[in-house]
């Protein structure tokens, strides 16, 4: 498997791998493919490779040359995925996004991308998609992204919409620490006891159900 430091040619030979006619027509490309593994990554749930792959192939097989083959592209998948965590955990997060010759910097796809790792665990997700405080994370990545007529998903003031495309390149890495950091929060954030009176194991149950605490909610 490629080095986390040495995967240039490896992603350019998987981005040439993923426009050829050996790959699924439905696949993902390669800046779509890069956000889905960071949605994967830095996600509230592990999912193992074996559900995820077959995601990136749209649900077909890849018609690998030869077991060599194989092993080099869905290698340099592997190592791409690792070399995202790796860079969360570093805080220098730098997404594989298009760009034009002129410069301008095309993100949509990669969002989107990222948008199908969360449809992978919706429910999962759901804490900080329905969250009033924190679903500002989201935000820009949700606002990269159009529906199936190529509008914006959202109804952005234009400036703000602009803003966020001109500004992807910037925008997306420190997105992405954020919502790594809400669920890194989340899961290890330690339970809070109550600060109401202790109840006796003798003590009718708070729950109201007419039993002794022991003999009820105590009872383990």
């Amino acid at each position: 498997m490629p080095t986390l430091h040495d995967l240039e040619a490896e992603i350019e030979a998987l981005d040439q791998f993923l426009m050829s006619d050996l790959s699924p027509e439905n696949c993902m490309m390669l800046c779509d493919l890069d956000g889905f593994l960071t949605g994967i990554a830095i996600g509230p749930e592990l999912i193992m490779p074996s559900e995820w792959l077959p995601v990136i192939w749209g649900g077909e097989e890849p018609a690998f040359d030869d077991v060599t083959q194989a092993q080099a592209i869905i290698g340099t998948i592997m190592a791409r995925y690792n070399e995202i965590l790796s860079q969360v955990a570093d805080g220098t997060v730098a997404p594989i996004i298009m760009e034009t010759p002129g410069g301008e910097v095309i993100a949509a796809d990669w969002a989107e991308g990222f948008m199908q790792a969360v449809t992978l665990r919706p429910a999962a997700w759901k804490p900080l998609l329905t969250s009033d405080k924190n679903v500002e994370l989201m935000l820009p990545i949700l606002a990269l992204c159009c529906d199936d007529d190529g509008e914006p998903l959202l109804d952005l003031p234009q400036d703000v919409e602009d803003r966020l495309f001109a500004e992807a390149g910037d925008i997306i890495p420190e997105t992405v620490l954020a919502i790594a950091d809400y669920w890194r929060a989340t899961q290890t954030a330690p339970v809070r006891q109550s600060s109401g009176p202790k109840v006796g194991r003798n003590d009718p149950c708070p729950c109201g159900s007419g039993k002794k605490f022991k003999r009820c909610c105590g009872a383990n």
